[in-house]
This record gives C-alpha cells, structure tokens and sequence, in this order.
C-alpha cells in the first residue's frame, strides 16, 4: 500500500502532463469498456427477446374450455403473429404473459407496435376483427416492434382448432436468430471488436511509456525495491483503468437507453434488455483493471530490472519472432482450403472444416498482431541500408530500434481491415442460406384478395419489373382422372422478365409452353380444349395449339409447370380468371425485396402473400444480422480509430526530446514531417497489406466450408482496397500536425 500510495503522491506531483495522461489513460479505457459493454451486452439483448416469446409459445393440451388456432403471415417484410381463441366451455384457462386474461369472442389484444399500424393504416383492420380492447405489455412481447395478437372468436369460424394447454415451452422456440447463426455472429463480433479493443486497452494502459519507465528508473536508482517499483508502475495504470471502467459503464447506460428508444433495422430492445448484467459489470470492472496491471508489469519490468540502461537510452533488444510462427498453421490450413477448392475438390461438408477455419482464423489474426513488430524491424533495416534519402533513413531507423511503437499505432486499423473481410464472407454465406439464388424473387398473391385497383398499385411498385397470373383449367367434377392444364396469362415480354431464357414467344396469340426444367405435360397436347372459369361465373375455353415458345424458368417459380400461355388481351375486359394467383416478379437482392413487402402490406394489408422460395422469417433473421454485424464494425473502426489517434499523440508527445535535438542540429521543418509520416506510413502499408490478403483468404475459406453457390468474394476486393488506401491516407495527414519544432530545452535535459 506505501508502494501504491507513493505511485499516487508522484503522479499527482508531477505537473500538469502527468495528470493530462491520467486522465487520457482513463478516457481511453472509458471508451474501450463502452465497446466491451455494448458487444458482449447484444446476446442478452438476444437471450431476453428469446425468453418472452418461448413464455408466451401456445402448447396444444387437452383443456376442454378453449381451442385455439395459430397464423403466421407477412405484414410487409415483418412477420405477423396471430392466435384466434374460442371458448368451448365455462371453466378456467390459461393466461399467457402480459395480459390479464383472454379476449372474448369479438374482442381482441394486440401488441403497441399493431396498434400503430391499425391507426395509421385503416385498410389493416382486416387483419384483427373484432374490437381491440387493450394492448400486450411488454412481458408478452420479444420487443417494442412485435407485432403479435390475441383474437377472440367462436370454435366454427376455426378450420384447425386444436385444444389449448398452457402457454410456455420448455426448450427455446421461435428464436430472433438460429442457434448456429448466433454462434457465428458471437465469433465474428469477438474477431472484429474484442480483439481490437485487447489491443487498444492494452495501448491505454502503456501510455507515455518511455517517459514512465524513466521516471521509474530514477526510483529504482535512488533505492525503491524492484518489486516496489513494478507496484508504483502498476498502480498508476489500475486506478486509471478502474475510473475508466466506471465511466464507460455509466455512458454505455446512457447510450443503451438512446439506442433502445431508437433501434436498429431489424430489432427494438426493452432498455433493460440492454443493462449489463452482473456478469458483463465484473468482467467490465476487474478485467480492465487486471489487463492494465498485467501490461504495466511488463512494460515496467525493464524500468525495474536494468534503470541504468533506461536512464542512458541502452540499446534494445530485437522484438522476438515467435509470434510471427502463429501465421504458419493459420495460413497453411486457410490456404489449403482454397488451393483444394481452384483445384477442383470442394472440400465442403463435414465438421472438420467447422473447427479448423475459426482456428486458423484466430491464428492468423493473433500471427497479423504479434508479426507486425519483427517485420516491420526487418523491413526497416532493410530499407534502410538501401536508401540515400535523409527523411526515409531517419524513418527507418527509428522503426527499427523502436518497432513496439507501430504495434501500437496501427494494430487496430490492420485488425479491423482483416475482420471487414471476414464479415463479409459471413454475410455472403448468410445471405445465400437465407433466400433463393436465383437472379429474381416472385410474390404470389390470390387474385380473390386484391381488387383490380390494388393489383394496380402494386405493379407499380419501385422494384417490381412484371406481373402475371397463373391458373388451373376449370373441371366440373372432381370424381375421375378429368385432363386438366395451368395457364399463364401474361404478354411475351412479361413472361422474359419471370423466365431465364424464352424463345419462339409471339404476342397476341394463345402458345403452348415447354417448359426444359419441367416434365412434358401429357394432357397438353394439341387440339385439346380446356375451359377456365372467370371471376363473373362465365367459362371461356382455350384450344392448346401446335405454336410452342420455349422457357427455362428458375427454381423455384410459380410460372414453373404452366402449359399454355394467354394473352391478357384475350380476356374479357374486367374479368380475371377464378381461383388465380397474382404474382410479381422483382430483383432478389433483400433491399428490395423488403421494399416490394412492404410496399404489398401497406397496399393490401389482409391478403396471404408468399415470397416464393424464402420463409419470411430468415428474412427477418438477415436484417437483424446485417444490423448486429454494422454494430460490430462501427465499434471496430471506433475502437481502430482511437487506438491509432491514441497512440500517434502519444509517440509525437514522447519524442519531442528528439524532435528538439534533430531541430538544434539543423533539420528542416519538411524532413521532419516526412519523417512522422513514414514511420506511421510504413508499418501500415506492411499490416494492411497483409491484412487483406490474410483476410481474403480466410473469408474465402469459410465460403468454401459453408458449401454455398459463392466461394471467391472477387466484389468485395476493391472496397477493401479502396478502405486501405482510405486509412493510409488519412493517417498521413493526420501525422503531419503532430510534428512541432518549437524548441524547448526542457525536452533534451537530463536529471
């Protein structure tokens, strides 16, 4: 305690620097433990949204005083929930969380986020009849946009009741996101922000390094014992990490309750779903602290073992190189994936694959981390002894006795480049798992549920390039084998925009379709006529003529199968035919898809409407991802950014003592920013370098494991380029400002 006590009476008896550093060692870990806080607070955002809805999960059982019937349908992109309930007697039943009992026949409890859209849009009423009589609390709700209802009706207005049990499964239903794509979200968020923010805690905890160990040399020298010293050291850095730490709690508090008010695309949260629990506080609390003691024992070790050497500036030693091993079975396993994939042998599948890339992924990044110094020490002298250029031999030099400076200076940026790659090998693979991967995306509606009008609008629809309609031939008996066809009715060029390839299509004229990937339709055959039932009761009796146009139609399709096509001129104006299904057709990138969805919802928000080949959950599921992922690299860069804006000031801060020396022996203002620049220039070019190719390699691998269409993420390469060189040449220019040549002889005293 003496030892700890007399760390504190020296740094705040040294003068204003040394209390500007403490408060900027604690400002930095304030801002590093809002990051861990807010990364490992997102699965229990997740974990609490879970555990509502499994409470609120209908079990079947055998009361015999209620029936229930449950309907998931899209409202827009957003899944809707409903649970129409009828009594069938006078005895008591269950109660799901967050209401205080079951609405009657004709009444119904809906969800806040519901009940906007019943306010905002009437023509949603359909979706909920019956009387709304109150709203579910949050307790029966995963977030503040559920949209979830319970619907009170009669036992014959059900065609599939099936009696009610309780409410409340034992094992996780309904999840926000699936187990296994939460297992890949939890490690890609622990590559692209965890990592960094060791690193940049790490940074906090050594700052003013050289200056310290001095200080610490001169107590060693005048008798404080080796022990003692690393204590003084250390206390320093745990104070400052542990104010830090408090401050970060309480403005991630703050900032859980904004976010939570304001959300992310995909996912509202309760703001206690947000606050750390006790758990996330110790880790918060204590693992900052012990970080930075641990760093200040070793930063400080040198200071305490040899002062004298720290006093005269001794020359140091070489960083080691066993760190660098680390990229050798980290590259050597991602590398032989891809070679096996150019090859030609896909080695998807198994669960071999499913441990040694997030292995090999976790060693590449730590071999990025601790490879960086050697290298660039290697590199440096190298350069050099090759150069004949002052500014570049002072730059190279000094990075060769000090290459620890450029690990701290530019490891967030090279980490948060290499996770940028890996994030978007997972959004590629989640996005191929998640819809169809075909270049378009239909939507098919009954033609019974929209009016013309709105059939109309939603041709219109930004996004939509086609429509059609498909229908079966009219039979007036189901008794029997009776021929019966399905027809399309849509021009040449509507049936383009729904098909792969079309040939042979003439507009105007009644054509048998053969279809390459569809069997050959027996009852289709020339000279037979089918009759099709409009929507005014009239029959109307096509004859499958000898014309043909040929189409491949993508997989799946509603247009898949049809064996006539009519053109709509041939239509009575005003009629439709019966039992049909409208269906659009747009481009299948989610953007707008959720567009098209929404844009269908808020036209006709009681219709059924089926985006063909992708369930409306994973949908949902995508955006939530896509928005967590965001999260994630937004704390990276945050987290990079600082750590970088960190460390320059605090080198051009340490080596103003050398900047002054170099400025009394004639250097020009030039030569030293040249200077700054290229010893922050330098090792980032080598770790960004490194960095995409490590990373594209890795991403790779994971899509090749994945067994997905896409195993070479070619689009992605320039924008990491573009990123890169964004990054080197905002680091250069914010490295000239930090060169100053006002000389101050206080800055080359010796005591």
């Amino acid at each position: 305690m003496n030892a700890f006590a007399l760390g504190m009476r020296l740094l705040w008896g040294s003068g204003r620097r040394a209390r500007v550093r403490f408060l900027l060692m604690a400002l930095g870990s304030a801002l590093g433990i809002s990051c861990l806080a807010a990364a490992l607070t997102i699965p229990a955002i997740i974990s609490a949204n879970d555990a509502r809805v499994t409470s609120r999960v209908v079990v079947p059982g055998a009361n015999k005083n209620v029936v229930y019937q449950e309907f998931l349908d899209p409202y827009g992109s957003e899944p809707l929930r409903r649970v129409f309930i009828a009594r069938t007697g006078v005895g008591p039943i269950p109660v799901p969380p967050g209401i205080k009992a079951l609405p009657r026949a004709g009444e119904a409890l809906i969800s806040p986020r519901l009940s906007e859209i019943l306010a905002s849009n009437p023509r949603a009423a359909g979706l909920v009849p019956g009387r709304v009589v109150g709203t579910i609390a949050p307790a029966g709700l995963g977030g503040p946009d559920d949209l979830y209802a319970y619907i009170g009706t009669s036992p014959d207005e059900l065609s599939a009741a099936a009696p009610l049990g309780h409410f409340g499964a034992k094992n996780t239903q309904h999840e926000l996101l699936d187990p296994s794509t939460l297992d890949i979200l939890r490690f890609t968020l622990g590559c692209i922000v965890l990592f960094p923010l060791v690193i940049f805690l790490s940074v906090c905890a050594r700052l003013s390094g050289e200056s310290r160990a001095r200080r610490l040399a001169a107590l060693r020298l005048v008798g404080l014992s080796m022990r003692d010293t690393l204590r003084v050291n250390a206390g320093e850095s745990v104070v400052a990490a542990f104010v830090g730490a408090v401050v970060g709690l309480i403005g991630y508090l703050g900032i859980n309750e904004v976010m939570a008010w304001v959300g992310l695309p995909g996912l509202r949260w309760y703001p206690a779903d947000g606050r750390p629990d006790g758990t996330t506080i110790t880790v918060c609390l204590l693992g900052c602290p012990a970080l930075a003691w641990v760093v200040g024992q070793f930063s400080a070790r040198r200071a305490a073992q040899s002062p004298i050497s720290v006093r005269r500036t001794g020359e140091r030693k070489p960083p080691k190189k066993y760190g660098t091993l680390l990229l050798i079975p980290g590259l050597g396993i991602i590398s032989g994936y891809c070679l096996l994939d150019a090859m030609g042998r896909n080695p998807s599948g198994g669960s071999a694959g499913a441990l040694l890339v997030p292995g090999a992924v976790l060693m590449t990044g730590a071999g990025l981390v601790f490879g960086l110094a050697p290298i660039t020490a290697w590199l440096s002298r190298r350069l050099a002894g090759m150069s004949q250029s002052l500014p570049l031999s002072l730059a190279m030099r000094r990075t060769e006795v000090d290459p620890g400076s450029a690990l701290r200076v530019v490891t967030g940026l090279v980490l948060l480049v290499f996770g940028a790659s890996l994030t978007q090998g997972v959004l590629i693979e989640l996005d191929q798992v998640s819809r169809r991967t075909a270049p378009v995306q239909e939507y098919s509606l009954p033609v019974a549920e929209v009016s013309a009008e709105q059939r109309t609008q939603m041709v219109a629809l930004r996004g939509v390039r086609a429509h059609g309609v498909t229908a079966e031939s009219w039979v007036p008996t189901l008794e029997g084998n009776v021929p019966r066809v399905q027809a399309i009715v849509a021009t040449c060029a509507r049936l383009a925009a729904f098909a792969e390839t079309t040939h042979g299509c003439v507009d105007n004229k009644v054509m048998q379709i053969r279809d390459q990937t569809y069997p050959f339709d027996d009852d289709a055959r020339p000279g037979r006529v089918f009759p099709f039932l409009l929507d005014n009761g009239r029959r109307l009796a096509f004859s499958v003529p000898q014309d043909a146009v040929t189409v491949r139609t993508y997989d799946p399709s509603e247009l898949a199968g049809p064996s006539l096509l009519i053109p709509p001129s041939f239509l009575p104006p005003g009629t439709q035919l019966a039992d049909a299904s409208f269906v659009l057709v747009s481009p299948s990138d989610p953007a707008t898809i959720r567009s098209v969805l929404d844009g269908i919802g808020a036209i006709a928000p009681t219709a059924s409407v089926e985006p063909v080949g992708i369930v409306i959950d994973s949908l949902a599921q995508l955006t939530v991802i896509r928005s967590l992922l965001v999260v994630g690299m937004v704390l990276g860069l945050v987290i990079g950014v600082a750590a970088f804006v960190v460390s320059v000031a605090d080198r051009a801060m340490e080596r103003r003592g050398q900047v002054t020396a170099l400025v009394l022996l004639g250097a020009r203002a030039g030569t030293l920013r040249v200077v700054q620049v290229v010893q922050v220039v330098l090792p980032l070019v080598v770790g960004l370098g490194a960095a995409i190719v490590t990373g594209w390699l890795a991403e790779s691998s994971y899509l090749i494991t994945g067994g997905g269409d896409v195993h070479w993420d070619w689009d992605g390469l320039p924008l990491l380029f573009a990123c890169a060189l964004g990054v080197v040449l905002a680091a250069a220019l914010a490295s000239v400002p930090m060169v100053r040549r006002h000389i101050d002889p206080e800055h080359i005293r010796r005591d």
